[in-house]
């Protein structure tokens, strides 16, 4: 072999080793929009833009559980034109009854029509009489539904399900399922206030996230943020559930879009803001919704000994006009001074 020739080897040998480590090489992205109503944000370190894959999961998510989606599954379940579900119904289900067994009904995604009713879902209801409260309860209730196999199988026809308080967290981790596929260990979901993180940020350091203070100002169409505090993420979700912005006033009374699925009833009280860190975010998007429907000393009571889930209550001082911040110790382990990322 002349020299010249291995030269010319040597140097393709080289290239072809440069050209795989430039594709391989890792970088942080950022991908953001709105989905949902809500925005969101997803860093994650890659070879690749997987902004392609991210919409595709929405897309699939929305197609399947929204209520708001006219041509959903979950509409056409509601409406009883199928009873066929798939594996995303499947899943929410099985985790809803979970957290509605351990919560005592608190959480229960049959609530829908008792949201339209109140007027904040998908039909234009305002303030219910107490008869139709009564009415709408006969056929609420997670003993209501079940699953043969892939057939939903109602008591009632008129049973229906929403997952919005649910979905979102469930979305968050199917994202970050996409990612970890895709080779990624370094990375951060935030859906709308619900977030969920592995591995570590751009600085090498584990992933803060802000949790708001309860902001009232906030219900109009320009959400304010004021920061109450900062949480570190090891591979874990955390979710916040409030009555702060999504309400509106009746005759001079507060309505909120808490529903109590137990009694009917609008959920108003001194407790402004739940937040849940879990090991997943499907788990605490639920937990957060089904706290703010117990009230802090139902929270106070059931949360104080677990240490599988982090808690976190703000509530208002109707004497003083100041918050009332409680936790417990799973989450007050995870407060940190640090800035956000």
């Amino acid at each position: 072999m002349s020299k010249r020739y291995a030269a010319i080897l040597i140097a393709l040998a080289v290239a072809v080793v440069m050209m795989f480590v430039a594709r391989e090489r890792k970088r942080f992205f950022t991908n953001t929009g709105v989905v949902w109503t809500t925005e969101y944000h997803i860093t994650y370190e890659a070879a690749r833009d997987l902004g392609d894959s991210i919409q595709q999961i929405f897309n699939q998510i929305d197609l399947s559980v929204s209520p708001y989606n006219k041509v959903s599954l979950v509409t056409s379940l509601n409406g009883n034109a199928t009873d066929q579900v798939d594996a995303y119904v499947k899943r929410l289900l099985e985790a809803s009854r979970e957290v509605n067994r351990a919560s005592g009904g608190a959480f229960d995604p049959t609530v829908m029509p008792l949201v339209n009713a109140w007027g904040f879902g998908y039909k234009n209801g305002m303030m219910p009489t107490q008869v139709q409260i009564d009415s709408i309860l006969r056929f609420v209730g997670l003993d209501k539904v079940r699953l043969e196999g892939n057939t939903l199988v109602k008591a009632d026809p008129r049973v229906m399900l929403d997952f919005s308080s649910i979905a979102k967290g469930m979305a968050c981790d199917e994202i970050g399922r996409m990612l970890v596929r895709n080779g990624v260990t370094n990375w951060l979901v935030e859906i709308g206030g619900e977030v969920v993180a592995s591995g570590l940020n751009k600085r090498g350091s584990s992933w803060t996230v802000a949790v708001d203070m309860p902001n009232e100002e906030g219900n109009d169409d320009e959400t304010t943020h004021e920061s109450a505090l900062t949480l570190a993420l090891d591979n874990e979700a955390v979710a916040t559930s409030g009555n702060y912005r999504k309400w509106r006033e009746e005759g001079g009374d507060k309505i909120s879009h808490i529903i109590d699925p137990r009694t009917g009833e609008s959920r108003v009280g001194t407790l402004l803001s739940v937040t849940v860190v879990a090991h997943d975010c499907m788990t605490a998007d639920a937990w957060a919704t089904a706290c703010m429907v117990m009230g802090e000393n139902e929270v106070k009571r059931m949360m104080q000994p677990r240490d599988d889930l982090g808690v976190m209550t703000i509530s208002a001082d109707t004497v003083t006009g100041n918050f009332i911040v409680w936790s417990n110790k799973a989450f007050a382990e995870r407060v940190q001074t640090t800035t956000t990322e």
